[in-house]
């Protein structure tokens, strides 16, 4: 590979593990050149495939995450022809494509939504919720597709509830996020639902403005001074976006995943106190954020014996990261007993995901649920034929058909 690589790689031999490349690239060096597909200033960028560098990547303050510095470390989804590639600065309240003070100041207003104390609060309606789905799944029987029936309305549901989004809005700002979420559309598609869903998290705003009292995300944003409805927009765009697909596509791709496993899933079984250390190992060895984390240097900066130099993009391949053996011995095996501390399925500095402690209360009521409701759980197709997300921003599963065995009452 004298080349450098051309964009983050894609391709999978196996749907539980990342682009065999990434192995080739970090066992030859944790920091490599890449082509960035596109660039603003028609540079090469680089790839980091190490754990260490990566967390010193992501903890460092002298790399950017503004978006009018980074270069695409993926093609366009719409070919930019002969136009230049100059984006603009991230909207008022897009915190996640801002470095501090700004980034602080925006995410602060939601902290005290995702604590573990409010994550704690809600696990009841988790459960309730949960098990409406689940007894939706027994009463119509198998083969069912985990995805729609479960793994992807049970945590909308919970998120929708945490913000405070009604039922009519729900669908609609499903359909437009899913359509954000995807790496391929036609400009029609991108569109629409750009255009669209501030309309709808607009009438969100005004209808949470004339009734303030709830105790949901929205209501308590309203009634922050000095926050605008632009700004408003962008933060119910932020945490929606980053939570309609997340915890869904772990739910469904890790229930994949466990299945294929029977060893680990008799393990969790037997002992099911083994559930939290599992989760963290699904994290590590699934890490549905295919495309990493990218940042631009701010200044030269050495790392992993490279010099990045000013205005260059870092591409960090986050499953890569999670896979490195000098961190995690025999790191393509899943594990759920081994020792996950340290990776980086949610990130790492001040970008780290905000919503983690709600995504893992998701996953540990989801995974437990399902499989003391449904003991025998198996796929109903075979392994091969399950049609898994690379063209998905979060990698999953587009579809899981499972079944089960029906209890026998006589």
């Amino acid at each position: 590979m004298d080349e450098p690589m051309y964009g983050l790689p894609t391709e999978r031999a196996n749907p539980f593990d990342p682009p065999e490349v990434y192995r080739e690239l970090r066992d030859r060096c944790p920091v490599s050149r890449m082509r960035m597909p596109v660039s603003l200033d028609g540079q090469d960028g680089w790839l980091v495939t190490g754990l260490d560098e990566a967390r010193a990547v992501l903890a460092d303050n002298r790399f950017s995450h503004r978006k009018e510095l980074v270069s695409l470390a993926i093609p366009s989804p719409i070919p930019l022809g002969d136009h230049k590639y100059e984006p603009t600065p991230a909207a008022p309240g897009a915190f996640i494509a801002m470095d501090p003070p700004e980034h602080g100041r925006y995410r602060r207003m939601l902290t005290g939504h995702f604590t573990v104390r409010r994550v704690r609060e809600l696990e009841p309606l988790m459960e309730r919720v949960a098990g409406r789905y689940l007894d939706e799944m027994a009463a119509a029987g198998g083969p069912v597709d985990l995805v729609s029936a479960f793994a992807h309305p049970f945590p909308i549901d919970m998120m929708c509830e945490l913000v405070g989004v009604p039922e009519w809005a729900r669908q609609p700002a499903v359909d437009h996020l899913a359509m954000v979420a995807r790496t391929s559309y036609t400009m029609e598609e991108i569109m629409a639902a750009i255009t669209e869903l501030p309309v709808i998290l607009t009438r969100l705003i005004e209808d949470a403005k004339a009734a303030p009292a709830g105790d949901d995300m929205l209501s308590a944003l309203v009634r922050l001074p000095d926050v605008t409805d632009e700004e408003l927009v962008s933060l119910l765009w932020t945490v929606l976006g980053g939570g309609f697909d997340t915890s869904g596509n772990m739910l469904a791709l890790g229930t994949f995943a466990l299945l294929e496993h029977p060893d680990q899933l008799a393990r969790l079984r037997a002992e099911p106190e083994l559930l939290d250390n599992a989760i963290e190992e699904l994290l590590r060895y699934l890490t549905i954020s295919q495309f990493g984390a990218s940042r631009a240097a701010l200044e030269d900066v050495e790392i992993g014996g490279q010099l990045i130099e000013k205005g260059q993009t870092v591409a960090v391949g986050l499953p890569a990261a999670n896979r490195d053996p000098n961190k995690f011995p025999d790191p393509d095996r899943l594990d759920i007993c081994r020792s996950t501390q340290g990776h980086l399925a949610f990130g790492h500095g001040v970008h780290q995901c905000l919503g983690q402690n709600l995504a893992r209360m998701t996953l540990r009521v989801g995974y437990r649920m399902l499989f003391d409701r449904f003991p025998t759980l198996r796929l109903a197709t075979p392994a091969s034929e399950v049609p898994t997300g690379g063209d998905l921003v979060h990698y999953g599963v587009h579809k899981l058909m499972v079944t089960w065995d029906e209890p026998d009452h006589a």
